[in-house]
């Protein structure tokens, strides 16, 4: 009989630490970083069939049916999210695959695992250069500190329905527009990391603290100090590599500052993609109209559940269903 599972995993902003959980540099000095799930998701269907079926376009699809395992197994993903727009969408698609597959076969996996998982398929079969911040922030939902001594340390912060409610409000998602790809961004910048950069250095190491300090201003409640760490952090990020921020993130940056910002930063590895800004209280309508002329606005909230499947059903209940 033919079995069928629906599953989800968010996407994330990245507040503070990215980049310090990609090796070489995590593996010498430790990374930490400090994410949030957010309501924007990747949902995989996942079935098993009698006959052998086509094999997917997508290369991360057929590398998570592969590493599944399943005979005659089927997958497919829609995104609620802009592709390559720095919300660490496709590890949000591949914890909702290997999430799904692994239930389809019966297999119960942890989070942890389960963000594992997703990243070594990422990393191992298909070469993608990457940390392992948005594998977890898919897994676990939430808000999380991050932290890596020679493996991935996991604190599920405790951050208060009113400073989800303040984040949520004060937050402005915004969408240049312009897609990325992030590989080689971050293989420029391990090279740099490697030869010793004092720049690099420095700012990664700054990154790294702010993403712990980020983390006691979410649990304290404090956005405010939140948004001017993020402006902070902002600085040392686009001090990576030249190509992180573009003409338009800059526009951004300028006139949400004027309109009342207290910070903002690109997402991902940027040099393009989409950027958060945290408006001072009681200023967000005019932060949201003085950027709206430069990219689309994504409504979001804070998603506290992680991966989780939505919907199963068996060969009776989809043609009950039909």
């Amino acid at each position: 009989m033919s079995r069928a599972l629906v599953a989800r995993a968010p996407t994330r902003l990245d507040f503070g630490g990215g980049w310090t959980d990609v090796a070489p540099y995590c593996d010498e000095q430790g990374g930490a970083v400090c994410n949030v799930a957010v309501t924007r998701y990747a949902t995989a269907t996942v079935a098993t069939s009698d006959e052998p079926p086509p094999l997917p376009d997508d290369p991360l699809t057929r590398a998570a049916l592969r590493r599944s395992g399943l005979a005659n197994a089927t997958a497919t993903v829609v995104c609620d999210f802009p592709i390559a727009a720095g919300l660490g969408g496709s590890s949000a698609v591949g914890v909702a695959l290997a999430g799904a597959l692994a239930a389809l076969r019966g297999e119960a996996l942890e989070p942890g695992a389960l963000a594992e998982r997703s990243r070594s398929t990422e990393v191992e079969d298909l070469g993608i250069a990457g940390g392992f911040q948005d594998h977890y922030a898919a897994a676990f939902g939430g808000a999380l500190l991050l932290t890596y001594e020679g493996c991935v340390g996991v604190e599920l912060l405790a951050v208060s329905d009113a400073t989800c409610e303040a984040l949520v409000r004060r937050g402005i998602l915004l969408y240049t527009g312009v897609s990325r790809i992030s590989a080689g961004t971050i293989t420029a910048v391990a090279d740099a990391y490697r030869a010793g950069d004092p720049v690099v250095c420095a700012a990664l190491a700054r990154m790294k603290t702010l993403a712990i300090e980020m983390a006691a201003s979410l649990r304290a409640g404090d956005v405010d100090t939140l948004g001017e760490q993020l402006a902070e952090h902002w600085v040392h990020q686009r001090a990576l590599h030249p190509t992180i921020t573009t003409e338009r993130i800059d526009a951004i940056g300028r006139a949400a500052a004027r309109a009342g910002a207290l910070g903002m930063k690109a997402l991902g590895a940027s040099a393009g993609g989409c950027v958060v800004v945290i408006a001072r209280d009681g200023y967000e309508d005019e932060v949201a109209a003085a950027i709206a002329p430069l990219g689309e606005r994504l409504p979001f909230d804070v998603d506290r559940s992680g991966f989780q499947i939505v919907a199963a059903m068996d060969e009776h209940t989809r043609a009950a269903d039909a």
